[in-house]
């Protein structure tokens, strides 16, 4: 025990034994500088030295540019940019999804092929279509007052409710003979109607020129994209008054009647109509 209390007074006294640093000039031997050190002062204020050296480098990483330097740190602004930059490429890779499908439809319109077209409408009408004997229709109370209800109100509603009817109105292209008419078994996806060379052809509803140009099967070629997902589209014609690109009003002349492409018979207009990448019957919504 004795030994213990003794080894411990040893090294307190090695720890607070006072040592004299003393800074001499080289050539007189004068004493400029001189301080009372003790080991335990030493210790701690090297150790109180590396904290605040660490702290002042920490801080000079968090808070300063001086970060951008040292590898593995990044600025804000680049990863902000990176961030950016990520939500463009997502955007642009939905955008260029779209435009493919886009250009895929139009593609079928020019070459008339529909069989590759995975949409089938009359399928997901049966794949969502209900047997009405398999649901119990019968109204209950709350139901039977709220219709009570909603028809006093009517009654005496002074205002018109908006018409939920679409109000698109086709113009005919042109006026002359129907040759050929719409035949999906045959592969016809079109009217032929029959006219003198150069009969103006009028677009058939507002819209924008979408393609307008020459073709080896079908000569000129001219493509208006209507609203509500509608094509109207006009093949054989002797010339072409519109550029892609271009604004048209209905009734507007946009081509004349020709005799050009290799599957033509004779002056006359083929005339098409797509709907959502489906071929409709222009007679159903024309009349010629």
């Amino acid at each position: 025990m004795a030994k213990e209390v003794k080894k411990r007074k040893e090294i307190k006294r090695k720890l607070l034994h006072k040592y004299r640093l003393v800074i001499l000039n080289e050539s007189t031997f004068e004493e400029k500088i001189s301080f009372k050190l003790s080991r335990l002062n030493v210790f701690v204020t090297g150790t109180l030295c590396i904290i605040g050296l660490i702290g002042l480098t920490t801080l000079l990483i968090a808070f300063t540019p001086l970060r951008e330097y040292i590898p593995g740190y990044s600025s804000t602004k680049l990863k902000k940019q990176a961030t950016d930059l990520t939500y463009k490429t997502d955007s642009l890779v939905v955008s260029l999804g779209n435009t493919n499908r886009y250009l895929e439809n139009i593609r079928m319109v020019l070459s008339g092929d529909i069989e590759n077209n995975e949409t089938n409408l009359d399928s997901i009408r049966e794949q969502f279509e209900l047997d009405p004997s398999s649901i119990d229709l019968t109204p209950i109370k709350e139901d039977s007052m709220l219709r009570a209800e909603v028809a006093l109100e009517d009654k005496y509603n002074l205002f018109e409710r908006k018409s939920t009817s679409s109000d698109l109105v086709l113009f005919p292209p042109i006026s002359g003979v129907v040759s050929n008419t719409y035949d999906a078994g045959k592969k016809h996806f079109a009217v032929d109607i029959t006219a003198p060379l150069n009969t103006p052809i009028k677009a058939v509803a507002n819209g924008t020129v979408i393609f307008s140009e020459w073709t080896a099967a079908t000569g000129y070629v001219i493509i208006i994209e209507h609203k509500e997902g509608l094509l109207s589209v006009y093949k054989h014609n002797g010339s072409l008054s519109k550029e892609q690109g271009d604004i048209v009003r209905s009734g507007e002349v946009i081509a004349s009647v020709g005799n050009t492409g290799e599957l033509t018979t004779g002056p006359h207009l083929h005339f098409e109509l797509w709907s959502e990448g489906n071929t409709v019957n222009p007679l159903d919504y024309i009349d010629f």
